[in-house]
């Protein structure tokens, strides 16, 4: 099994690329996120590879961060969304963003993208609430969240300060980035109130 490439781009194309590695061509599809990431043509890049095989292909996916590539697991365990579905997410919303449209239940900014559906976005909001989006208020934003696969729970004041600044106007996922960002400030335990006035700082940034 292919876990990492290291190689000189060989041609950068529209959702893929061949990376040279000792004289041999890989065909590697990516993000568009990822490929905006690679380096020049002869130039040396990494890619963190996931391998897919099917009855007529055995296809390479490659992503400049593992974070993008366990994002990529998760979405393709979801009924109804394949590899290639999963690298057009990818390549619409970046992982930061994804799991801020799933925590924030935004099914609109997932409707936007091609090949996802009303009923689609729907079951992506459902399944993966507890595995992407519920670690995105009160944690950092990185790889670590995704470890075994373990949702970490949202405060209730968190959830609270939430809805909150939602009916003061603002849209749930700045609510969620202000929130997340108050409780790096001042702790998960904070009050409601000290959550709501710590994230309206951030709008007043």
């Amino acid at each position: 099994m292919i876990a990492k490439l290291y190689g000189k781009i060989d041609t950068l194309d529209n959702g893929s690329l061949i990376l040279n590695v000792g004289g041999v061509g890989y065909l590697v599809f990516c993000s568009s996120k990822t490929l905006s990431k690679m380096p020049k043509k002869g130039e040396s890049a990494a890619l963190f590879i996931e391998t897919v095989v099917r009855d007529d292909a055995i296809n390479l996916y490659g992503f400049a961060e593992e974070y993008e590539k366990n994002c990529f697991n998760i979405l393709t365990a979801v009924q109804g969304v394949g590899a290639k579905l999963a690298l057009a997410i990818l390549s619409s919303l970046s992982p930061d963003a994804l799991n801020l449209a799933i925590a924030s239940e935004d099914a609109k900014a997932l409707n936007k993208i091609n090949g996802v559906g009303a009923k689609l976005a729907a079951r992506l909001i459902t399944e993966l609430k507890d595995k992407m989006g519920n670690s995105y208020i009160n944690s950092n934003i990185n790889q670590s969240h995704f470890e075994n696969n373990q949702a970490v729970n949202i405060p209730s004041a968190a959830k609270d300060a939430v809805s909150a600044l939602a009916n003061l106007g603002y849209q749930k996922m700045e609510a969620l980035m202000a929130v997340n960002k108050a409780i790096a400030n001042i702790g998960e335990n904070a009050s409601l109130q000290n959550l709501i006035k710590e994230a309206l700082k951030e709008f007043g940034k």
